[in-house]
């Protein structure tokens, strides 16, 4: 997927891009462009990662004046065939179950997870019309 077929992108910030990298890596998102602080490559100032399901995360590292939201503060649904699959990998990472996975009254399936971070993510079957 190339990044012009997404039309919506997510923003948080994270307190360790490379943990965090490496989670997104293991739910199924790969890095499309990072752009590091020359005085200090461990500060990531834009980065972004996409989702072959069809989104696209833009974050960087906490820094001051950094206009995102606080670190665990974000949340995100993910659309996916194989909600089970996506939500074990999740955890397998190091997510913790916030709600297990259910079949859902109003249809699809569904679960979520609190990233390494504490940001909220949620992964169904269930695709809003």
């Amino acid at each position: 997927m190339e990044t012009k077929d997404i039309k919506h992108w997510q923003s948080m910030s994270f307190r360790d891009v490379e943990v965090m990298g490496a989670w997104l890596a293991a739910i199924g998102f790969r890095e499309h462009a990072v752009h590091r602080d020359e005085a200090d490559p461990s500060v990531v100032v834009h980065g972004e990662w996409v989702w072959d399901g069809g989104a696209g995360l833009m974050a960087g590292s906490v820094r001051e004046g950094a206009p995102v939201t606080a670190p665990g503060a974000s949340s995100a649904y993910l659309v996916t065939d194989d909600p089970d699959a996506l939500f074990d990998a999740a955890v397998a990472a190091g997510a913790s179950v916030e709600r297990p996975m259910v079949d859902q009254d109003y249809g699809g399936r569904g679960g979520s997870v609190r990233d390494p971070e504490g940001n909220h993510w949620s992964f169904g079957s269930y695709q809003p019309a």
